[in-house]
């Protein structure tokens, strides 16, 4: 293991002992490891340094100790989680719940009474909500390496829940899709921003709680599901017609409901809740006084002590501390002109440039699948008579619920399996893909068993379950393996990959033919080529400081 080349501080003589081990503040028996992702690497993957002043940064809140901040952070980071689950009108596997003849154009839990009542094709919808999500996983993940993490994460849930509030009051389609689009802008950078805070701020030895962290996705899922089961099935229309609002008004009841939740998380995250801005990022931007602040202040809520020092961070990087401190904060960060910077940098080396290409073909193959499977699943099922004989609301939303339950283990199962010898989390991503991958082409060939099929039959328990631990691993594992600096800009082009194939999928339903099956093993086949690619990532976060 190579040793880094700047003198670390005396206040960490652990590190200075031995820099790839030092002594737990809660436990002094109990060693950590303090390499960071990138020591291996001789050719300059990472500026020198920022490398240097981020393994001081993480010496520190290492130092400091997971303590109630964290905490605090994992629920309201968690919230993002929580909102991408419930908000997008897209595209899931619960779509094998419904019948073949609502199957076909189904993209969310409000578009069967949308449709009643609008009389529109489902895909336009679909294709708004999801342009919405493109841009915002665009502007907020760029955004936040540009103007800091703070303003990102305060302002997505606040646009979420006001657009979702108004949503549930539209008289027409237009109106419906305009606001729902405007919510996806929100929305959309909620994953990508809020995994980069929680990393910023949390010891490398708990990283891993970036992979539970889907634990707030499921709950979500659960939350809508139950919600959805009584409104939508007792308050909308049974088919399109004399729909009229009166008559259909549990779509909106749903929608004001979200929209009035998502706005307490917000209040919950703005007015309760006091975000610290990135440390990581300000060292980025040459802020090193202000980092060594936020330190200070997050060890002071976690009721301990900081040894860290302006001239710990200044004397790492080579520059005057007068100068240091001269700096005042700005709305835009000094690289905001040259926002390219953080594109290039995550192509610098040729093995940084392979494991960011890794990243986003495996999130597009991984957006490309789920497009074919749900595009072209229900002519599957018609052409095994695998339609099912009980397509009520009430048993629709039933079965969305259970397994929304069954899906709730995942997120703890792939939080214990990232930390596991010789699988982390390249293991686990791969193994989670080629079960769900495997496990397509059975489930195809079931034979019609009634309306609970889906519920009783252990296939779907298990897509449901290793799909959550599939995402799980993918949104954690790309974050860790970013730098921070450049941590937005990599979270943006990788969830940017996924949501064009959701943009393509209501394109797909419009004018592609649909009676065809093989999409769907071919689906099938892209998730298991995903779990090979997961191996062949360069950087395995396990055990290593994100920097």
């Amino acid at each position: 293991m190579s040793s880094h080349k700047v003198d670390l501080p005396s206040e960490y003589p652990s590190l200075s002992r031995d820099p790839s081990t030092t002594e737990n503040s809660a436990s002094r028996d109990h060693k950590i490891a303090l390499d960071n992702l990138y020591d291996d690497d001789a050719d300059g993957t990472i500026d020198q340094v920022y490398q240097a002043k981020a393994r001081i940064l993480n010496a520190a809140i290492q130092d400091i100790g997971m303590g109630k901040y964290q905490v605090y952070l994992f629920c309201c980071a968690g919230f993002g989680w929580f909102a991408d689950s419930v908000w997008p009108v897209r595209i899931t596997f619960f779509i094998c719940l419904l019948t073949y003849e609502n199957a076909q154009l189904i993209t969310g839990l409000i578009l069967t009474p949308v449709i009643n009542e609008f009389n529109f094709q489902g895909p336009f919808l679909t294709l708004a909500a999801n342009v919405g999500l493109l841009v915002g996983a665009i502007i907020w993940s760029f955004g936040c390496d540009i103007w800091g993490r703070r303003w990102s994460f305060n302002l997505t849930l606040l646009i979420a829940g006001v657009f979702g509030l108004a949503a549930g009051g539209s008289q027409n389609m237009v109106t419906l899709a305009s606001l729902i689009a405007t919510l996806g802008v929100g929305v959309g950078g909620n994953m990508p921003v809020d995994s980069a805070v929680f990393l910023d701020l949390v010891p490398g030895t708990h990283q891993y709680l970036l992979t539970v962290m889907s634990i707030w996705w499921c709950l979500g899922q659960l939350v809508v599901s139950l919600l959805a089961w009584p409104l939508i099935a007792n308050f909308s229309c049974q088919g399109p017609e004399n729909c009229t609002r009166s008559e259909n008004m549990g779509w909106r009841y749903l929608l004001f409901i979200l929209g009035a939740l998502t706005l307490l998380l917000w209040g919950i995250r703005f007015f309760v809740f006091q975000l610290f801005e990135s440390p990581r990022f300000l060292i980025g931007i040459g802020k090193d006084a202000e980092a060594v602040e936020v330190i200070q202040k997050l060890a002071k809520f976690n009721s301990k002590t900081s040894n860290l020092t302006v001239e710990q961070l200044v004397n790492a990087g080579g520059v005057d501390p007068e100068k240091v401190r001269a700096d005042r904060p700005r709305v835009l960060s000094a690289s905001s002109a040259l926002g390219w910077n953080h594109v290039k940098a995550l192509f610098r080396t040729r093995k940084m440039a392979f494991s960011t290409s890794l990243l986003i073909f495996l999130w597009g193959i991984i957006g490309l699948a789920s497009t074919l499977y749900n595009s072209f699943l229900p002519f599957l099922l018609e052409s095994r008579g695998n339609a099912f004989g009980d397509g009520s609301l009430f048993i629709t939303y039933r079965n969305t619920f259970i397994l929304s339950v069954i899906g709730v283990p995942g997120a703890f199962l792939a939080g214990w399996a990232v930390e596991l010898p010789y699988i982390g989390r390249k293991g686990t991503l791969a193994l989670s893909s080629g079960e769900q991958g495997s496990q397509v082409p059975f489930f195809s060939r079931r034979p019609p068993r009634g309306a609970l099929m889906l519920c009783s039959d252990g296939t779907v328990d298990i897509l449901s379950l290793v799909t959550c631990i599939m995402y799980g691993v993918l949104y954690a594992i790309s974050p860790e393996i970013f730098p921070a600096k450049d941590r937005g800009t990599g979270n943006g082009l990788v969830s940017s990959a996924t949501r064009i194939f959701s943009v393509i999928a209501p394109i797909i339903a419009l004018f592609a033919n649909l009676e065809t099956a093989t999409p769907v093993y071919i689906s099938g086949a892209l998730i298991i080529l995903a779990g090979f690619t997961a191996l062949l990532l360069p950087y395995e976060p396990r055990g290593r400081a994100s920097i």
